[in-house]
């Protein structure tokens, strides 16, 4: 009976446990996806270099269209009305 009583008690001890442990894990992760200010204002500065990056990448090709394949505009314009 001692046995049983022993192991009712390891058992109970354990799986609570493994649920605090559960717990607090789920917790972090939740706390690691959450953004704070700095990394809003980091991200917006990033995304503000890549457009602007991206905005001097299609002048160099419009240019380089235009050079190349004068009429390309006009043949654009004409196929999205």
């Amino acid at each position: 009976m001692v046995f049983f009583e022993f192991l009712t008690y390891t058992v109970a001890m354990t799986l609570g446990a493994i649920t605090i442990w559960i717990f607090i894990l789920r917790k972090d992760k939740r706390n690691a996806r959450t953004p704070n200010a700095s990394d809003k204002d980091l991200n917006v500065s990033e995304l503000s270099s890549m457009a602007e990056s991206l905005n001097q990448r299609i002048d160099v090709l419009e240019s380089i269209l235009d050079s190349e394949v004068p009429e390309w505009r006009e043949q654009n314009e004409q196929r999205s009305e």
